[in-house]
């Protein structure tokens, strides 16, 4: 992972470290369905399903307000999405 405007982004073929990225091993979980290239995982140490309701269940984060790479790009990012056939 790296972490970029708050969010942590998995480094892949996909999404890439740019220079001055810092690689760190994390413990995570993706949070939402979504593609890779606009959800990001929230850090997590759940490893049951039982452990990911229960911190889904005291969290006071939404599932999806604070993984989304995509709206924090540009103000454009889901027209953009719209127009490319994502939903």
């Amino acid at each position: 992972m790296v972490r970029k405007n708050s969010l942590l982004v998995p480094v892949t073929n996909i999404t890439h470290k740019a220079p001055g990225d810092v690689n760190e091993v994390l413990s995570v979980r993706f949070r939402t369905v979504g593609d890779i290239s606009c959800t990001c995982p929230a850090l997590s140490s759940a490893a049951t399903p039982i452990d990911i309701i229960a911190e889904t269940a005291i969290t006071e984060t939404t599932e999806r307000g604070a993984t989304r790479m995509d709206d924090q790009t540009n103000e454009a990012s889901m027209e953009r999405r719209k127009k490319e056939g994502y939903f």
